[in-house]
């Protein structure tokens, strides 16, 4: 039975205004990104979309190289309808391993975009769901750039050790917080309720809620193969394509919480901390200082996974038969 088949009455809270966005993900690992990025296209209403950057991560040394995050990134903007969305490529590797003193440098497409925008919104939050590789190297290039933008990072299990966008870069996330750039973590806490592993989603919802939901578009190659035309499918299929864990087996949807979070922040709870340092695998704590940071955690999965739901269906062209 659909966790969310029941939910579509239900009102969530809306604002007129649009929020001037980047996207920074590593959009080929596993399937979040992909409804993430999903997520954020078909909720036009509340985001202006000015861009979206790419990076890679790796586990235990495993992991696609940054062209084919780009092409999944690509692949989901032609699935929803908007491929003229800009997307530039950024950092393959660390942020110890690059320096930023020549024009060129691994990320500099993705770093210059970011400057560049916002350069011209002063207002722009950067939403990072993958290491933080580009926002640091970004501000070590262009350090204004921490009065001009916000990052909302989805990553570490804060306050306990480890997650795996966080351990991809720590340096990258060290220099952030040791910057003075305005800094929001999504938590993740793996197996606890609290945190964004919680929004999970198993192969039965995603069948019924996701089935031919979106625009009709000329068909595009999925990952895994075969060809589809909208992206309720392709994400069915992204789904039947990867380890389900868990009683019911089921997956999380941790890069959507991201961005479910800027729509209504109602979905979360947050909290101003003095912002620490992550070292030798632990967090250590800095509480004689002024910088501060915003913790978000205990989220509404049940709210969230209805928005999701209800923003796919919202979207989807009027000839394509849904499931209610």
């Amino acid at each position: 039975m659909c966790i969310c088949a029941t939910l579509y009455g239900q009102v969530v809270s809306s604002n007129t205004s649009k929020i001037p966005v980047i996207f920074d993900t590593d959009a080929d690992n596993e399937l979040d990104d992909q409804h993430a990025l999903a997520y954020l296209l078909f909720s036009q209403d509340r985001f202006d979309i000015r861009g979206i950057t790419i990076n890679s991560t790796k586990y235990q040394g495993k992991g696609s190289p940054v062209d084919q995050h780009y092409e999944e990134a690509v692949r989901v903007l032609k699935l929803c309808g908007y491929e003229a969305i800009p997307v530039k490529i950024g950092a393959e590797l660390g942020f110890d391993q690059i320096g930023v003193d020549k024009t060129e440098f691994d990320g500099y497409q993705a770093v210059d975009f970011i400057h560049q925008t916002a350069k011209d919104r002063g207002d722009l939050i950067v939403i990072a769901v993958g290491k933080l590789t580009n926002l640091a190297l970004a501000l070590r290039k262009y350090p204004a750039l921490e009065n001009r933008m916000r990052v909302v990072w989805l990553g570490s299990n804060y306050p306990q050790p480890g997650e795996y966008n966080l351990k991809n870069d720590p340096s990258a996330l060290n220099y952030i917080l040791r910057s003075n750039v305005p800094f929001e973590i999504v938590t993740v806490r793996y197996g606890q309720n609290s945190g964004a592993s919680n929004v999970r989603v198993t192969l039965e919802d995603i069948i019924i809620n996701m089935k031919n939901v979106g625009p009709r578009v000329a068909p595009v190659a999925g990952r895994h193969g075969g060809l589809f035309s909208n992206f309720g499918d392709y994400s069915i299929n992204l789904f039947k394509n990867i380890h389900l864990e868990g009683d019911p087996p089921s997956r999380a949807l941790y890069d959507v919480v991201a961005i479910a979070i800027l729509k209504d922040p109602g979905f979360g709870e947050k909290r101003l901390i003095q912002a620490p340092i992550y070292e030798s695998g632990r967090w250590r704590e800095r509480p004689n200082q002024d910088r501060e940071i915003t913790i978000w955690e205990n989220f509404n999965h049940t709210m969230i996974l209805h928005d999701f739901f209800q923003t796919m269906r919202n979207n989807t062209s009027p000839n394509v038969e849904t499931n209610d």
